[in-house]
C-alpha cells in the first residue's frame, strides 16, 4: 500500500485521513499523560535489565533508541532519494529502515513503563515536565505515523512530517533525561 493519495480518493478524503490520524495520535498522547498523572506512582524501580540501576538503564536505552532513530532518518532520506551523494538506495535499506525503527520503539518501552509506573507524570521541575510532555508526544506521534502507513488517502507530506515529530520528540526525551543524567553522573555508568 502506498502512502501517497490514491487516484480514486475523494477530494475531502485527504483532510479526513489526516484529521483521523492526528486525532488518534493526540488521543494516545493525552491518554498516556492522563494515566501517568492519575496513576499512583510505585515510587520504586521495577527492574534494571542488568544495568547498574534504573537511571543508567533509562539513559542508555534512550540513547540507543536515538541512534537507531538517526539510522531511520538516514535510511528514509536515502530511500526517498534525498541523501546527497548516496545514489540509489540498495535493496537492504528498506528492511534496515523498518527494523531500526522497530528496535528503537521496543527499546523505549521499558523506559516508558518505568517512568509511568514508578514515577508518574511529575510537575515539580520544568525539565521533568518537558520530559513528560515529550514522552507523551513521542507515543502519540509514533501511533499517528504507524497509522498513516496504513490509511488510504494520506497526502505525500504526512509521513515525513509525522516521522519528524517522532524523531523530534525522541530527541527531546533524550535531551531532558539521558543528557541530563550523563552530565550529572558521568557517561561510564552502565
Amino acid at each position: 500500500m502506498t502512502v501517497d493519495a490514491q487516484p480514486s480518493a475523494r477530494p475531502g478524503s485527504r483532510g479526513t485521513a489526516v484529521a483521523g490520524v492526528l486525532l488518534l495520535g493526540a488521543a494516545v498522547a493525552v491518554a498516556t499523560g492522563v494515566y501517568a498523572k492519575v496513576h499512583e506512582p510505585a515510587g520504586k524501580p521495577l527492574f534494571d535489565l542488568g544495568f547498574s540501576g534504573t537511571l543508567p538503564m533509562k539513559a542508555w536505552l534512550t540513547t540507543a533508541a536515538v541512534v537507531l532513530a538517526l539510522v531511520q532518518l538516514t535510511s528514509a532520506l536515502w530511500m526517498w532519494g534525498r541523501l546527497p551523494g548516496a545514489g540509489a538506495a540498495p535493496g537492504w535499506i528498506g528492511p534496515l529502515h523498518r527494523w531500526s525503527g522497530t528496535t528503537a520503539f521496543v527499546l523505549t518501552l521499558p523506559v516508558a513503563f518505568t517512568c509511568v509506573w514508578s514515577l508518574g507524570f511529575a510537575t515539580g521541575e520544568p525539565r521533568v515536565v518537558a520530559h513528560g510532555i515529550a514522552g507523551c508526544a513521542f507515543y502519540g506521534a509514533y501511533a499517528a505515523k504507524m497509522l498513516s502507513l496504513r490509511v488510504r488517502g494520506m497526502p505525500g507530506w504526512a509521513l515525513p512530517v509525522l516521522g519528524s515529530l517522532v524523531l523530534s520528540s525522541l530527541v527531546a526525551l533524550w535531551l531532558t533525561a539521558s543528557l541530563w543524567f550523563f552530565t550529572q553522573s558521568g557517561i561510564p555508568h552502565v
